[in-house]
């Protein structure tokens, strides 16, 4: 079965946000989250600018106009992202990576709800069942034996990793009804005029938080520019993909499939830092892709 071109897109992304996490992880140890955070927006603007200029010159087509409409889900979109990241840190902070990532993978099947409730994306009951096969294999991969007993304990924590996932939906169905309600252009261009509207709120808004509230965090983003550029170029060609995901299909196939992401981080963990690769984890690769397959056989 040959993959669609939005399979395509959102596999490029997956790679190259496991490139881009891995850059950053270093970056994120010297400027702390914000300032880690702010680089992926500061310095993936530029690029995502340069990619929409691209575009524009090897179609021919004009710029497409900005609606309210477009704007008004993008800007959504933008400010549920970085809404998403801050819960994510904080039940990190109580919870540990495996559990919080639990939590955070049920994103796919909020987001099919969502997209159905307000973008009117197609949502079938084999749909949902797929969605809900590639979830289960990310949680046999994250949670460790026991851990679900965890999960159970304490509605706070709970409650915020799963307002967490949701945020990240909403961040995804925001990017997605930012593109399609563009009226003209095609999608690689209206995908990419999203994109760099997007950046431009995400960083005029943490920047200006850092400037009022963690200005070394600012400066440390500035003065590690080096470094900062790779973080950067890779971040926007990763979001470039997810747009031009979001702009062939609906947000819960795409965030769906994002879930391959956990599969390439634990290849590099396996051949980049000889990290094993427990049976347990063989087993949830093997449920998540069974899941992403389905997904591609009943998606229309």
């Amino acid at each position: 079965m040959a993959l669609p071109l939005w399979a395509w897109a959102g596999l490029a992304a997956a790679l190259a946000q496991t490139g881009r996490n891995a850059a950053q992880s270093g970056l994120t140890a010297r400027l702390g989250t914000l300032g880690a955070t702010n680089v992926r927006f500061l310095f993936g603007l530029p690029f995502a600018a340069l990619f929409l200029w691209l575009a524009l010159m090897w179609s021919g087509e004009p710029l497409p106009a900005l609606t309210l409409r477009t704007i008004g889900f993008t800007a959504m979109g933008s400010l549920a992202q970085i809404a998403a990241t801050a819960l994510m840190l904080q039940v990190m902070r109580t919870q540990g990576f495996g559990i919080t990532t639990a939590w955070l993978k049920v994103e796919p099947v909020l987001v099919a709800l969502v997209g159905w409730a307000m973008l009117g994306d197609p949502l079938t009951a084999p749909m949902l069942g797929a969605i809900g096969v590639a979830v289960v294999g990310v949680l046999i991969l994250t949670l460790k034996p026991g851990a679900g007993r965890a999960m159970l304990t304490g509605l706070g924590p709970a409650a915020m990793g799963l307002l967490a996932g949701l945020a990240f939906g909403m961040a995804a169905i925001g990017f997605r009804g930012g593109i399609t309600a563009l009226p003209e252009g095609g999608f690689l261009v209206r995908s990419l005029t999203t994109l760099v509207l997007s950046l431009a709120i995400q960083t005029g808004m943490l920047g200006l938080w850092l400037a009022l509230r963690d200005r070394p965090a600012l400066a440390g983003s500035l003065r590690e520019w080096l470094p900062s550029l790779a973080a950067g170029f890779l971040g926007a060609l990763a979001s470039a993909f997810w747009f031009i995901a979001f702009s062939l299909t609906s947000a819960a196939n795409v965030r769906t499939l994002a879930l391959a992401e956990v599969v390439f981080a634990l290849a590099v963990a396996r051949f980049a830092f000889r990290q094993r690769v427990t049976p347990r984890q063989m087993a949830g690769i093997g449920v998540l892709l069974l899941g992403v397959a389905l997904l591609m056989r009943v998606s229309p």
